[in-house]
Formats: structure tokens, C-alpha cells, sequence
């Protein structure tokens, strides 16, 4: 009998936006936001004691209704929590090569900054409520862990 393997592709990342968003329209006027994130992690060298960081830039994607609400309301060095899952494109680049590229495709956006405007809350608020509506439309029981 073959090893069955469960399908899993889920990313969690935190950072900041380096760039200011790029928003198009498909051709059926379906939105799209790309943008870059720079994460951090910091870590010691047991060895030396030294304290190093890395940093990891990541492209992101958002469709639909999310790149919409989020049109206006990041910008460079906005700090945002991702959730979303990994996606390769290929594409023949100028010189006639073969690129790869890994990028994040986002189901959910949260803006960590605190503002004194109410618009990043309202773009976590309707986040909310979408996963709300999603867990009320759910009717399987399969992801019961009891």
C-alpha cells in the first residue's frame, strides 16, 4: 500500500511592506494588490554569544475583495500579519530564460499598526467578519477535533 501524504501549504508571516502596493484589474475587473514584505528574525550564535539578524523578502499577492479594502490603507514600512499559502510562478524572463518564483497568495490581511484613524481597524474588522461568516457556512464536521 502507497504512504498517503496530507496536503498541507499554509504560510503565517509577519513584516513590513517595502514597497508601496501595485494594484491592477484582471480583464473580468477581478482586483489585484502585489507588494513585497521584508521579516526579521534574530538569533544568537551559541558559540560567540553575538546576537545576528536575517531578514527574508517575501512577495505577496492579494485578489478580490481583500486588495480592495486594502487599497489606501498600507503603504511602505506598514507592519502586516499574512496568512495565506505558497504559490510558484514560471515565466521566460528577457534573456529567454526559465524563472521560478515562489510568492504568498494572502487569504487574510492584518494590519498591526496602531493609528489614530479607524481605517486599519476597519480592514481587520471586515477580515474578521469574513472568517466569522466562513466558520458559520461551514457544515462539515470533518475539522471537529473532538
Amino acid at each position: 500500500m502507497a504512504l498517503r501524504i496530507p496536503s498541507q501549504n499554509q504560510v503565517l508571516i509577519t513584516g513590513r511592506l517595502t514597497r508601496d502596493p501595485e494594484y491592477r484589474s484582471t480583464q473580468k475587473g477581478v482586483s489585484v494588490c502585489f507588494f513585497d514584505i521584508a521579516s526579521n528574525r534574530r538569533y544568537k550564535i551559541q558559540s560567540t554569544g553575538e546576537w545576528k539578524e536575517e531578514t527574508t523578502y517575501v512577495p505577496v499577492v492579494l485578489w478580490g475583495p481583500i486588495a480592495d479594502r486594502c487599497r489606501d490603507r498600507i503603504k511602505r514600512g506598514t507592519p502586516v500579519y499574512i496568512e495565506g499559502r505558497l504559490s510558484q510562478n514560471e515565466y521566460t524572463n528577457k534573456e529567454g530564460k526559465t524563472v521560478k518564483r515562489l510568492r504568498v497568495i494572502a487569504n487574510k490581511i492584518q494590519i498591526l499598526e496602531v493609528s489614530d484613524s479607524s481605517e486599519s481597524e476597519e480592514v481587520n474588522d471586515a477580515i474578521i467578519d469574513e472568517e466569522i461568516e466562513e466558520i458559520k457556512t461551514s457544515d462539515s464536521d470533518d475539522e471537529i477535533p473532538f
